[in-house]
């Protein structure tokens, strides 16, 4: 009994130490877990531990629109989005990537047209190789419903973990009318900035950045169940939108006079601002910059930045003051001789010199036929002895003084003064007088002219005219006077006899038009190449005509600028007089409001009238107005071609394919530009009335970017 008791006792024993060194080998493990856990893989644990919190992250704000003057859209934001491969993500899985790739190397091929499914399928292998976290997919920018496209793929629908597929958004900004004051309105920089808002580039985007861009909101992400839930804790602030002084019909007017001539001549590059002269509302800007023979784009603000010699169309200041002061009267003569004029050693000459001169010229003939040697030999009359006073004049005429524009890059006024340039020479005086010697950005010019038209009031050119949130103006922008009076009423209205002049017999009778009466004055001047002179590389020229219109009621100011004209005689008024007298005309025409109770009816049969090609929705609402027939049931696109059989329009649907070339023969200029432009077409135009011909056929695949030319008649 007591054996058994004995081995009963060392059955417990043992159990007992088994259960013991069981229980040893479960702590040991647990600590050894424990260190693990806390020592080798407290990175990995950390890291998992952060995803479950909850999260801060930014809402982003729409940023704001621009519009024109009568509201139409000039500039809006678009989300674009790069696509890229994580090939380190978590859940990527090598036997998973190679089961999908050919299909998925597939729809790639199929979706972007870029590259053969082989290739997508090395490509992205490629990528696999390096192990790469930021891996392109593909090279270009998408929409927001091409990434949702994507993302159904095959593999890539498997999430971000599993695919390794993300994305980077960026901001496109996108002008619905093109190159219309598209240097004028500006651009953005892509990339969002940390706090969510896109950034100005230049011009009125980034004149007004900070209010376009808005202010980032919070919300926090937070993990419920399988899936993540936004919650919002500070919402975003919408950008304000900005209505601009623009009006499109203007700047289309303007910007299409500007590209036939510039074509025609191959300049370097032309500028055209059209202003309302009562209140300074830049209604127009062109600014077309040549990227190569026959093709022009805007691509810096010409107008406001170039600090150039104005030439020629300077003299009408240095005549105003000489008016002023007494020195001249518009009777009085002045030798101008055989156009050669010898002062102090250096030879100056008229534009006729090798014709024989002038001879004998009133003072407001020398105006009217821009002969330096007349202006020089008024302004040396009164201020050969006192330069100091004349350049003080000039000032007091209010234009030579710095404006606060409201855009960026704008260019100051450079006028010498004796007292304070030691380069000041006894040649200054005689050739600042008609415009050399000193540097007027173009719409400093034009804010002077401006102030002839408006009764001697001189009034700061603006582009833009309120800031709306919400539909409700928050900041409305008015006239603003600089000078009230630039000089006396006698003196004003013998300028503008003069300024007449030169339209009606003088150098601008190009821009002579028998609808609207134009005044204004030509400039050419040599351009200086700096240190080495005007002549160094053989002379070039920038062309101007400064004026307004109609001359007896003037309604707008402009000024026209062209810089090395190629292939023309460097005449201001042959080259920008037909430019002027083209948007004088077309303008004034555009401004006629007639109704048609207004009109006595026409006994004699009328034609149907000719109908454009273009876009539906106003070719229908043209054609109710006319009572002409069509087949509008049958139309099913946004585009129809139009033929005017009889009595009715039959509308024939034109498809618009990001693949294809569309038919833009028989439209104008507008729907035309807008139809190419908006699938990533850069379009060149020439000649006016419809489009013609295309330079590549309709139907015919192309690259975004690729340019195309258009022929109007």
């Amino acid at each position: 009994m007591e054996k058994e008791n004995q081995n009963k006792e060392s059955r417990m024993l043992k159990n007992y130490l088994i259960i013991v060194v069981a229980l040893m080998f479960v702590v040991v493990g647990i600590v050894l877990r424990a260190l693990q856990v806390s020592i080798v893989e407290r990175d990995k644990w950390r890291e998992l531990g952060e995803k479950q919190k909850a999260v801060k992250v930014k809402v982003y704000p729409n940023r704001g629109n621009i519009y024109s003057c009568d509201g139409k859209l000039m500039a809006t934001s678009v989300p674009r989005y790069y696509l890229y491969m994580d090939f380190k993500a978590d859940g990527l899985k090598k036997d998973t990537l190679n089961k999908y790739i050919d299909s998925m190397a597939l729809a790639l091929s199929k979706k972007f047209k870029n590259r053969s499914a082989a290739s997508y399928k090395q490509h992205i292998l490629k990528g696999y190789n390096r192990q790469s976290r930021n891996y392109p997919l593909y090279e270009n920018k998408v929409s927001y419903l091409d990434l949702k496209e994507v993302q159904t793929f095959p593999f890539f629908n498997k999430g971000r973990n599993r695919s390794g597929l993300y994305y980077k958004e960026m901001v496109q900004r996108q002008k619905p009318y093109g190159t219309l004051a598209s240097r004028t309105i500006g651009d953005i920089y892509g990339e969002l900035e940390e706090d969510g808002t896109s950034k100005g580039k230049n011009g009125i985007e980034m004149a007004y950045d900070s209010l376009l861009q808005g202010q980032h909101g919070y919300a926090t992400r937070i993990k419920l169940g399988v899936g993540w839930a936004r919650v919002i804790e500070q919402e975003p602030v919408d950008g304000v939108d900005i209505r601009t002084t623009i009006d499109l019909k203007l700047q289309d007017i303007v910007e299409k006079a500007l590209m036939d001539k510039l074509s025609e001549v191959d300049a370097d590059y032309g500028t055209v601002v059209l202003m309302e002269v009562k209140t300074g509302e830049v209604k127009a800007i062109s600014n077309m910059g040549r990227v190569r023979e026959g093709v022009y784009a805007e691509s810096m603000n010409h107008a406001i930045a170039d600090e150039v010699e104005p030439g020629s169309t300077f003299k009408v200041a240095s005549m105003m003051v000489a008016l002023e002061d007494g020195i001249v009267t518009p009777q009085d003569s002045v030798d101008t001789g055989s156009g050669i004029f010898m002062y102090k050693g250096a030879k100056m000459t008229d534009h006729n010199w090798n014709k024989g001169g002038y001879h004998m010229l009133t003072a407001e003939e020398a105006i009217w036929n821009s002969s330096n040697i007349g202006t020089a030999k008024i302004i040396l009359r009164g201020y050969e002895n006192d330069p100091e006073r004349f350049v003080q004049k000039i000032q007091d005429l209010g234009f030579a003084q710095p404006m606060d524009l409201g855009l960026p890059g704008a260019g100051k006024p450079k006028i010498r003064r004796p007292s304070e340039n030691p380069h000041w020479s006894k040649l200054s005086l005689p050739w600042m007088s008609f415009g050399y010697e000193t540097q007027v950005p173009p719409i400093y010019m034009l804010s002077f002219f401006n102030a002839i038209a408006n009764d001697g009031c001189m009034v700061k050119p603006f582009f833009v005219k309120d800031i709306q949130k919400n539909g409700r103006i928050i900041k409305a922008f008015d006239t603003e006077t600089i000078k009230n009076s630039i000089c006396s009423d006698k003196t004003l209205k013998q300028i503008r006899s003069m300024l007449e002049g030169v339209v009606e017999n003088g150098t601008g009778k190009a821009a002579k038009s028998e609808l609207i009466r134009i005044a204004g004055k030509t400039g050419t001047a040599q351009i200086s190449q700096g240190a080495l002179g005007y002549k160094a590389g053989g002379k070039s020229h920038q062309v101007t005509f400064a004026g307004y219109f109609p001359a007896e009621e003037p309604k707008f100011s402009f000024i026209i600028t062209m810089r090395r004209p190629r292939k023309a005689y460097p005449s201001a008024g042959g080259i920008c007089g037909p430019i002027a007298k083209n948007i004088a005309e077309k303008v004034f025409g555009s401004n006629i409001k007639l109704r048609p109770s207004d009109l006595e009816p026409d006994t004699v049969w009328a034609p149907q009238p000719q109908i454009k090609t273009g876009y539906y929705s106003k070719l229908e609402y043209a054609l109710d107005k006319l009572n002409v027939r069509c087949n509008d049931d049958e139309v099913e696109t946004n585009w129809v071609d139009v033929d005017m059989p009889e009595d009715k329009a039959i509308l024939t649907d034109i498809n618009i394919s990001d693949e294809l070339v569309p038919k833009v023969t028989g439209m104008g200029a507008t729907d035309a530009v807008y139809a190419l432009e908006s699938i990533g077409l850069r379009v060149s135009i020439s000649g006016r009335g419809k489009v013609v011909s295309q330079s590549i056929p309709a139907g015919r695949k192309f690259s975004k970017g690729q340019s195309i030319s258009l022929t109007l008649k």
